[in-house]
């Protein structure tokens, strides 16, 4: 026994792969403590409370009567939970405004991209002056609110006849998150290597087909991004549903929950639960695209 001990001892000293496959072993669990950061967890802890408990107290006050809410005791457990709260804002017309704030969203989405997935595309492969020029045009968007533009808005939307629909909330949103969402894009397109568009042009693909077959399918993370940041903008948006729309049946959802505000008054919980309700689609959104999300932040292909 001894012999063998020895001799299985001596040929792990020698034998450079049985070394090696014990010191692979050993490296995750030194790697894991050298890179071990607790002032990085504790700060994530921090921010993680900082998302999850304002949710928890909109869920949990959204199912309290209008007593118990009032009473201050919003991180603790609904005593009474009802789902009444829900029922009268369903019946308060949620679904119309659902409707129309998917149709606000879907379709500033798709204006959204197909404007600037091609104009990104000629930025980035035009590289001359004019193509310059357009792009520093878009990015003097960023430095302008809407606040500021509401009221030439205001004129420009009535005298083309949109004011009071669907159309006055769109185009603006639209126009409002292109500059975004061309500077993304520039950005992700500018990594695609040089040499598959080399290889394209030899043989023989035209600018569309470059762009179709190449760039859209290695830009996937970066269209994911902005139609989640365009989306977001427009089913969030306020002020121009509340300046530009004015009937019942163009409303969306931000207008419909402050007109349920005042409506009720200080139902504090028919408004959360409106708010619960309205935040399901976006989150629903983001983890269908959230692989894709993640990717376009950190760049093509992941890297």
């Amino acid at each position: 026994m001894r012999r063998v001990a020895i001799v299985t001892s001596t040929r792990m000293n020698t034998d450079p792969e049985l070394s090696g496959r014990a010191t692979r072993r050993r490296r995750p669990l030194r790697a894991r403590l050298r890179r071990a950061n607790p002032a990085a967890g504790l700060a994530s802890l921090v921010w993680l409370l900082i998302v999850v408990v304002p949710v928890y107290v909109m869920v949990n006050a959204s199912l309290m009567p209008q007593g118990e809410a009032l009473g201050g005791k919003l991180l603790e457990p609904a005593a009474h939970a009802t789902f009444a709260n829900y029922q009268l804002v369903l019946r308060s017309g949620f679904f119309h405004l659902l409707l129309n704030n998917v149709i606000v969203t879907v379709a500033t989405i798709a204006i959204v991209l197909v404007l600037c997935v091609p104009l990104a595309f000629a930025v980035v492969r035009a590289r001359g002056a004019r193509a310059l020029l357009v792009f520093r045009v878009f990015l003097l968007g960023l430095a302008i609110p809407a606040p500021v533009i509401i009221v030439p808005l205001y004129v420009m939307v009535s005298k083309f006849g949109l004011y009071d629909s669907l159309w006055a909330i769109i185009l603006p949103t639209a126009a409002f998150a292109m500059p975004v969402t061309l500077l993304v894009l520039v950005g992700t397109m500018r990594d695609i290597s040089e040499e598959l568009y080399e290889s394209m042009a030899i043989e023989g693909a035209s600018p569309a087909r470059m762009l179709v077959s190449l760039v859209i399918p290695l830009s996937k993370g970066g269209i994911s991004t902005v139609s989640v940041f365009a989306g977001l903008a427009a089913w969030n948006g306020l002020i121009f549903p509340l300046i530009l729309t004015q009937s019942p049946q163009n409303q969306v959802l931000t207008t419909g929950l402050w007109n349920l505000s005042s409506e009720y008054g200080v139902d504090v919980p028919a408004t959360l639960a409106a708010l619960t309700l309205s935040a399901i689609p976006m989150l629903v959104l983001y983890l269908a695209a959230r692989r894709a999300l993640i990717s376009g932040v950190m760049g093509v292909g992941g890297k």
